[in-house]
């Protein structure tokens, strides 16, 4: 039979409160009492019920995190940030898989509210209408992980997208690059169309290159993809490729070899992530190098604070990044 914070009591000969403080860490107990009550918790096998704890001081400790696929590297990394500071906190995580499936994502929400968790972490490449009402509505708080929501009304940590993707490209043109293949991700995600595909443009418009359509391939985030984005572009025959993951970098590594070119000698490959596949590829990829873990850090930070009521200075955080060159292109 399960234990109770009853059971305790009366083994110790104490009040059902006394075990209550010393279980909530109270100080107001005296050294012999809190001893005599925690030998009896560790006799018994107590385990406080957390949902009773909830309902009394109406906190659960219990973060919900949705993320749109936890087996990919760059979530994961995400993850473990949140993870982490959560713990640092004393908060328990309660972790979903939303597959970018908008319904899904709706209904996930509902459930973390539905669950009485204290606060959200939610990540998503698209806040749609429907999705940002229903935040919006939502007395939980909730920060976005890498997200951004162009009303900026709902609590952010993000990186400057434009400025890193501009960043790259312009790196390929003072290499001399005159045909720069750009290889997206689902260009419904605003950071994709808004951010990385603008600041592609405005660098080739630029520095007076031509913009053509015909180098820009839209993908679904995956090494297939990669492969057959390559294969698409191989009659335009791109001496640089620009790509907006490090799976689909990969692939893009692989179909170019296949073709008989070298990288970065023939053909040179920049990714816009970082994850532990950037480092793990051979060659190893250079990449805009996301702060993945940080994000993750950060946003659960701000997250606290909103939970314990502290004061907020910053409700858009935008975190610095960098350009870590490595082997995928040459060293100018």
């Amino acid at each position: 039979m399960t234990v109770t914070i009853y059971d305790v009591a009366r083994e110790a000969n104490v009040s059902m409160a006394t075990v209550s403080r010393v279980v909530n860490g109270n100080q107001n107990v005296k050294p012999a009492t809190r001893k005599k009550v925690l030998k009896v918790i560790e006799e018994l096998g107590y385990r406080p019920n957390a949902v009773a704890r909830g309902l009394a001081s109406k906190k659960t400790t219990t973060v919900g995190v949705i993320l749109p696929d936890i087996s990919n590297s760059s979530y994961s990394e995400l993850a473990r940030g949140i993870e982490d500071i959560a713990t640092m906190y004393r908060y328990n995580i309660i972790l979903s898989n939303s597959d970018q499936n908008p319904n899904k994502e709706l209904q996930l929400l509902e459930t973390m509210l539905g669950k009485q968790v204290d606060g959200i972490v939610f990540m998503s490449d698209v806040i749609s209408d429907e999705l940002r009402k229903e935040m919006e509505r939502s007395p939980t708080p909730i920060v976005l992980a890498g997200s951004l929501d162009d009303t900026a009304t709902i609590a952010s940590v993000n990186i400057d997208y434009y400025a890193a993707a501009y960043e790259a490209v312009q790196k390929f043109i003072d290499s001399g690059h005159k045909k720069i293949a750009y290889i997206s991700g689902p260009l419904s995600s605003e950071i994709n169309r808004e951010h990385k595909l603008k600041a592609y443009q405005d660098a080739l418009k630029e520095a007076g290159l031509g913009y053509d359509e015909r180098l820009v391939v839209e993908c679904n985030n995956t090494y297939e993809e990669g492969l057959a984005a390559v294969q698409t572009l191989e009659s335009v025959e791109p001496t640089a490729y620009f790509v907006s993951n490090d799976e689909m970098s990969i692939g893009v590594i692989h179909a170019v070899e296949a073709l008989g070119k070298k990288i970065p000698e023939d053909v040179e490959v920049i990714t816009y992530e970082n994850s532990k596949l950037a480092r793990m590829a051979r060659p190893m990829l250079t990449a805009v190098a996301l702060p993945l873990y940080d994000i993750g850090a950060v946003s659960m930070r701000l997250l606290t604070k909103y939970m314990n009521d502290e004061e907020i200075e910053e409700n858009q955080v935008v975190l610095p990044y960098r350009l870590e060159e490595r082997q995928s292109t040459k060293h100018v």
